[in-house]
């Protein structure tokens, strides 16, 4: 294993007790947020406290480590199948598009407005990039790790059913999203098969 996959595999394992040690703290961090009532990108929305830091830390920072992941922990080498590099390049779409929640912070303020529009335009780019990425990778993974492949397919489900079926309350279903993302990586990460 080369020292960028290693890297790669490291940044996969911190993405989830990242986001959730960041989100945590930024919203302990302002007395009138709760974490039940409000969705997890507000701590970044225009006007409130801290936000810049919490877009540059929770969203850019997750996303881009993300994006580097999916080149450098699940690229494969040569001989990689064709769902493999597209899931991968769809995988590392998904992480720019989560930093991408941070580069546009919404409008608390303003729901209609352009700053939200460009949130809203980034958070869909993630969904639908992800969603795509576990099929591909899920079919990449079946013939030799089947509950790899599945695990892929939860987290791609899951994904889809907390961002397109309003089943639940926003805020906890931003977070079962985040989960399923950050989460999967993680776990991924642990179980993908290293380069030869």
């Amino acid at each position: 294993m080369g020292s960028s996959e290693r890297w790669g595999r490291w940044a996969a394992t911190a993405l989830l007790p990242w986001l959730v040690v960041v989100v945590s703290g930024f919203g302990l961090a302002i007395p009138a947020y709760s974490q039940w009532r409000y969705p997890v990108t507000l701590l970044g929305g225009a006007g409130v406290e801290h936000a810049t830091a919490f877009n540059l830390l929770a969203m850019v920072v997750t996303g881009l480590a993300a994006a580097f992941a999916a080149l450098a922990a699940f690229g494969g080498g040569v001989g990689r199948s064709w769902p493999q590099r597209v899931g991968v390049q769809l995988l590392f779409l998904s992480g720019l598009a989560f930093a991408g929640l941070g580069l546009f912070p919404l409008d608390p303020s303003d729901f209609e407005g352009a700053a939200t529009q460009r949130h809203s335009a980034a958070w869909l780019l993630w969904e639908v990039s992800f969603i795509p990425a576990m099929l591909a990778l899920g079919q990449a993974a079946w013939a030799r790790d089947r509950a790899l492949a599945g695990l892929c397919w939860a987290a791609g489900a899951l994904v889809l059913v907390t961002g397109f079926v309003p089943l639940l309350p926003a805020p906890l279903a931003q977070r079962l999203g985040f989960l399923a993302w950050a989460g999967w990586f993680g776990v991924a990460a642990a179980r993908w098969p290293a380069r030869a």
